[in-house]
């Protein structure tokens, strides 16, 4: 009984300096993988009901080359148990040695859930 109040105080301090959900973070990692066409680490990052779409955008990069110019990204809200992430800067397309597009991350906003105890791209709101 004399350690059980320390520890339950202790407990309660560590779990005030536990690390804060990084959803912005799981959104940026989606983003890397998917431009790096690095298809083992992309399909980590996203969940299961976004497993579709997601294969489908990772090859549609699959004739181009691409690349993160500026991302940086914040949560901006909630959506039931979603986290709400917008980005700034762009993806810049590349397409047989021409730069040819830079896509605008602030066009989307972007859905995080947490599955499996990480946070995981889910979406697009």
């Amino acid at each position: 009984m004399r350690f059980l109040l320390p520890g339950l105080l202790l407990l309660a301090l560590l779990a005030g300096c536990a690390p804060p959900d990084d959803a912005p973070k799981a959104i940026e990692n989606y983003l890397q993988a998917l431009v790096a066409k690095d298809r083992d680490s992309f399909v980590k990052r996203f969940c299961a009901a976004f497993e579709a779409d997601a294969l489908v955008e990772f090859d549609s990069f699959g004739a181009v080359e691409a690349r993160l110019e500026g991302v940086a990204c914040r949560q901006t809200g909630t959506d039931g148990e979603a986290a709400l992430v917008s980005c700034s800067g762009s993806i810049a397309v590349t397409y047989q040695g021409e730069d040819n597009q830079m896509l605008a991350l602030e066009n989307n906003l972007y859905r995080a859930v947490r599955e499996g105890g990480e946070w995981k791209m889910c979406g697009y709101q």
